[in-house]
């Protein structure tokens, strides 16, 4: 995603076009009957190390990307550190993906919010572009064999409560290990 279509984007979230007042609030947007595969991106952590999706395959992950400058995006970041520290024993694995531009931003929005959750910073938008984000926030579930199982976009009240049976649903399932004969 090129800075041009970063900052349309933006424009567009902030003016309520893609905040998703379109979808019903707080529900998923099921994929299809058949789940692709996440695409495999890799993504560079605030400590400089790098987190590749393919490497966080055998648990449930949560990838959501967010921006400083995204309303509802305040009050998803503690529900989705929330789930991280209720379930990452169970294994999920929360990935929150910062898309601003500028990094020190973003650093003054982590440093006002306490988090154990993984955050990675993408200020280029390549992992936004390779999942087809159009709104802020989005979040994609993925399940164990590293398909999409749930995306969301938007946040409410309700999706917290959609997020957490989703989950519950893709912790419950069998990892890429657990099948006979393998």
């Amino acid at each position: 995603m090129t800075r041009g279509q970063m900052r349309a984007l933006r424009a567009l979230v902030v003016s309520g076009l893609l905040t998703g007042a379109g979808a019903p609030a707080g529900q998923a947007a099921r994929v299809a009957s058949d789940p692709v595969p996440a695409p495999q991106v890799e993504m560079q952590l605030g400590d400089g190390r790098l987190v590749r999706l393919a490497d966080l395959r055998g648990q449930v992950v949560l990838v959501d990307f967010w921006a400083t400058w995204c309303g509802p995006c305040k009050a998803s970041f503690p529900v989705l550190d929330a789930l991280y520290r209720d379930l990452h024993p169970s294994g999920l694995e929360v990935l929150a993906v910062n898309v601003d531009e500028r990094r020190d931003a973003a650093e003054e929005f982590l440093k006002a919010r306490p988090h154990q959750m993984l955050v990675a910073f993408d200020p280029k938008g390549r992992a936004p572009e390779a999942f087809g984000v159009g709104g802020m926030p989005s979040s994609y579930l993925i399940d164990r064999q590293g398909r999409i199982r749930f995306a969301h976009m938007g946040f409410t009240a309700s999706t917290a409560t959609a997020y957490r049976r989703e989950i519950d649903l893709l912790l419950a399932e069998a990892g890429p290990d657990d099948h006979p004969g393998k």
